[in-house]
């Protein structure tokens, strides 16, 4: 039902292509401050451009401009998103987001308290286990800034990307393959490579992206079951806005004012940190889930046709459009 009511508003296959265009430029126009931001510190520091690669302009501005700068793309690319929903599609936000009537924001904040819970614990545990990995990064001035920060602009960053892709394409390309298992690998795998140029690839090697492609599944799993990305819009939220306020390390995408710097050696990390999410944390979430929101028909959700409604069913587009 998620994605067959896209069959409701404008869903010719070029808009989909043509839409892709303008929020990718979108999000290239919004990396514009801080590339010019990056450039001007390195020349006004006498570094020059030479040897300006990912980690280097991750790290040469200060940590809470450098963030706010970075997610400020992403944010444009929201923006991009639902005004190509809403003008170029004639879709609602509420049908770009769920099939329920509203949007169930208490979806959205049961998962964001769950896994905010959840993976602050693993980190308080693994600091406890092992201390000499961490480092005390605390300061309460700059940590206070960043908290203003990330708790605005993370959950742009993390919702254009839900939207974009559990939503935006995850409807698009299941209307014109017509069935559901497509759009979720397809999905799954894009968002995953396109973590491919972050510095932690760089440092862990391309196992880590088991673990990108891996929460990318698990995320479209969650959208399909549960016809609406609310589930997907919390734990993504959550997932980095409590990373980025208690854990930082040099060699990660944020680098901020965090409570605590992961000072371990990154090549040591391996199973227990890339595997058990994707294994083992996330399958049982799924099922708490399950449980807990009654999901059934699992292989017609994940693998089923996506059917066109009767003609008659259809919404008028001019009162769609009204209505957006």
């Amino acid at each position: 039902m998620y994605i067959a009511q896209a069959f409701n508003v404008l869903h010719d296959w070029w808009r989909y292509l043509v839409g892709t265009v303008i929020v990718v430029i979108a999000v290239i126009i919004g990396q514009i401050p801080f590339t010019v931001a990056v450039i001007a510190k390195a020349v006004s520091s006498g570094e020059g451009m030479t040897g300006l690669d990912e980690t280097k302009m991750l790290s040469i501005l200060e940590p809470n401009l450098s963030l706010f700068l970075m997610l400020l793309s992403f944010a444009v690319g929201l923006v991009a998103v639902l005004l190509v929903s809403k003008y170029l599609h004639k879709q609602p936000l509420t049908h770009l987001t769920t099939a329920r009537k509203r949007i169930d924001w208490k979806r959205f904040w049961f998962v964001f308290i769950l896994w905010g819970v959840v993976s602050s614990g693993f980190i308080v545990v693994e600091y406890y286990i092992s201390p000499e990995d961490y480092e005390l990064n605390f300061n309460l001035v700059p940590f206070l800034i960043l908290c203003v920060i990330a708790i605005i602009m993370v959950p742009l960053q993390t919702s254009f990307e839900e939207y974009l892709f559990r939503g935006y394409l995850m409807q698009g390309i299941g209307v014109i393959v017509r069935n559901k298992w497509v759009p979720l690998i397809v999905t799954s795998a894009v968002f995953g490579l396109l973590h491919i140029a972050n510095p932690e690839v760089k440092q862990l090697g391309y196992v880590v992206m088991v673990y990108y492609i891996g929460t990318g599944l698990f995320l479209g799993i969650m959208t399909l079951m549960d016809e609406g990305i609310e589930l997907a819009l919390g734990f993504h939220a959550a997932n980095n806005l409590f990373t980025a306020l208690l854990v930082t390390a040099d060699w990660t995408a944020f680098q901020t004012h965090s409570v605590l710097k992961d000072m371990s050696d990154p090549e040591k990390i391996g199973f227990m940190e890339i595997f058990v999410p994707v294994f083992v944390v996330f399958p049982i979430l799924l099922f708490i889930l399950s449980r807990k929101y009654k999901w059934t028909h699992w292989k017609d959700k994940l693998f089923g046709a996506v059917v066109p409604p009767p003609k008659e069913d259809y919404k008028i587009l001019e009162d769609i459009g009204n209505e957006s």
